[in-house]
């Protein structure tokens, strides 16, 4: 057992079992009822929330009043489960209210009144900072990496919450818990820092949770989704989704509902605790400033895998705020050729299409494409130079464009199908043109709020509790951090042999907005070495240079985690 200094002797023997049934809005049905029915699980949570998720969800609220959340966690899982929940007494945390936390609230009580059941449901509000726009304008905030101004026009302004809210909801009797936009690890969190009486001191232990909260937050990437050696993975068709074990230390042990498809191993688990960190030593979210360096993995036995080691550093003074803004139109449209140089015609279409678009807006007064992409899928277009596959007999080809006016996007979209008898032989069909509508433009600008200026109120059965948010915070700032140590020597010079990247490393990739980390680990420690020598800052960079935007030279930064083996990639801003 561990004696803290604030004297509380932490039981060991107790744990808590948290499933969680959905990394996205649009996950499987699947994996509620497996949870629920198979999973003995004390806590199901659920994250359904990527950053333009909330722009798609406040358009929704603006058509209509009662719209903003999730509607299939109320159709796909508290409708037909509501019942069984109720009678496993079994605790719901979701951040499906999205921008309308009340009306998916109200849609949950309506479920349980028709499946006969009885359950308190709370509310998390704060997050929503859009009405106070013009406010945060006027203090001169800014995007967090770039200096950019407020955009002019917002759609969705909301501030990343974490996870005492809820545990504050869940100490209010609340048996299902609803936020709006919360960090994806807060559900997990939250219900973990009820269970164990965590309190905002408790720095390695909100780490630690968190870290729980990031391995089961995208559903069944944990459990062999995404993994790199796939093959390995049996069942796809029956995909089991994660359940962690959770002792009072934040340690927990990773598995599945038994008679379940997908794998847990430590390189499964490894990967995902890789998705979209970027700087290990210092994840950061609104209630810990967590070090998953020293993170370790342990394999227990068939599909079970204990994490330990995360260390947490006092908070920052600030939210993050996720804000999106329309930036004009965008529409795409596909098409597919065949035939000897299949590649070569196929790009040549598209140029063709594109140049005549661009001759009719001149002649109608319209202004030319903001952006213009040709992808010849087939080629490996996506690698750019270092594409293989040049002698395709059979591509599709994509073609993307923005533009201020949607008049003139409608009119790219029409031009595309009389390619087929007016155009380059081959052409076999397109897919949506003239019938796809150009969509608004929706960008992400982040920046940071003062956590004073944020009220967080829970609402639970009516009731208000206005929460004191501000109070957590610790000043931690990036600049603190320790240097790290050098990477380990390079081979000794000897006899070499060239081999794939993926014959000495695991990897895992993950991106916000339009910027993305890569982290890969050794498959063996004594790979480590030659992973420091070959897999440098300046061979991703150069790698990667027709992905960066600018000189891609001083663009990635590279950190070590030694848990693990492994290092992440992150670009630069």
């Amino acid at each position: 057992m561990d004696l803290l200094s604030s004297e509380r002797l932490w039981d060991m023997s107790k744990t808590v079992r948290i499933g969680c049934h959905s990394g996205f809005w649009g996950d499987t049905e699947t994996a509620a009822v497996q949870l629920v029915r198979h999973g003995n699980v004390d806590y199901l949570v659920s994250d359904y929330l990527a950053e333009v998720t909330m722009s798609i969800m406040a358009a929704q609220k603006l058509r209509n009043p009662q719209a903003g959340y999730a509607v299939d966690f109320v159709t796909a899982v508290m409708a037909p489960l509501a019942r069984e929940i109720a009678e496993k007494k079994i605790k719901v945390v979701t951040n499906a209210g999205g921008v309308n936390p009340q009306a998916c609230r109200d849609a949950v009580l309506k479920a349980c009144e028709a499946a006969g059941v009885t359950l308190k449901v709370a509310v998390v509000l704060g997050d929503d900072i859009l009405p106070r726009a013009e406010e945060f304008r006027a203090a001169g905030i800014r995007e967090m990496d770039t200096g950019a101004e407020l955009p002019a026009k917002i759609v969705s302004m909301n501030a990343y919450l974490g996870g005492f809210p809820i545990a504050r909801a869940l100490a209010e009797g609340a048996d299902v818990v609803i936020t709006g936009r919360c960090v994806d690890s807060a559900v997990t969190l939250g219900a973990l820092i009820h269970a164990f009486s965590w309190t905002p001191e408790d720095l390695d232990r909100l780490a630690a949770g968190t870290l729980c909260g990031h391995i089961i937050e995208c559903g069944a990437q944990c459990n062999g989704g995404n993994f790199t050696d796939w093959r390995l993975v049996p069942d796809y068709d029956n995909m089991g989704f994660p359940i962690a074990e959770v002792f009072s230390d934040g340690s927990f042990v990773l598995s599945k509902p038994d008679n379940t498809g997908g794998l847990i191993s430590t390189a499964t688990v490894a990967e995902q605790m890789l998705y979209e960190i970027g700087d290990p030593r210092a994840y950061i979210v609104p209630d810990v400033v967590c070090d998953f360096t020293e993170a370790r993995y342990e394999q227990l036995g068939k599909d079970r895998v204990r994490v330990s080691g995360a260390r947490g550093r006092p908070p920052t003074d600030t939210y993050k705020v996720s804000t999106t803004f329309p930036d004009g139109f965008k529409f795409a449209s596909i098409f597919m050729l065949g035939g000897r140089e299949a590649a070569a015609k196929g790009r040549h279409s598209a140029e063709s299409i594109v140049k005549k678009t661009r001759r009719l807006f001149k002649d109608k007064g319209m202004a030319d494409f903001r952006d213009v992409s040709i992808e010849v899928i087939g080629a490996e277009a996506t690698y750019g130079p270092h594409a293989r596959a040049q002698d395709s007999r059979e591509v599709v080809v994509k073609i993307a464009a923005k533009h201020d006016q949607k008049e003139a996007l409608a009119l790219l979209g029409r031009e595309i199908a009389p390619m087929s008898t007016g155009g380059v032989v081959g052409m076999a069909g397109s897919f949506g043109a003239g019938r796809v509508s150009p969509s608004p433009v929706i960008r992400m600008f982040s920046c940071l709020v003062p956590k004073s200026q944020v009220p967080v109120t829970v609402d639970v059965g009516g009731h208000r509790i206005a929460l004191q948010e501000g109070a957590r915070s610790g000043g931690f700032e990036a600049t603190s951090l320790p240097v790290e140590a050098p990477p380990l020597a390079a081979p000794s010079s000897g006899p070499t042999e060239t081999v794939p990247l993926v014959a000495l490393a695991y990897g895992r990739s993950g991106d916000k907005g339009d910027n993305a980390n890569i982290g890969i680990f050794a498959r063996k420690p004594e790979y480590l070495p030659i992973l420091d020598a070959e897999v440098t800052e300046e061979a991703v960079a150069r790698y990667f240079a027709h992905r960066i935007e600018g000189d891609p030279r001083g663009k990635v930064s590279r950190w070590r985690l030694p848990g693990i083996v492994s290092v992440v990639f992150r670009p630069r801003p």
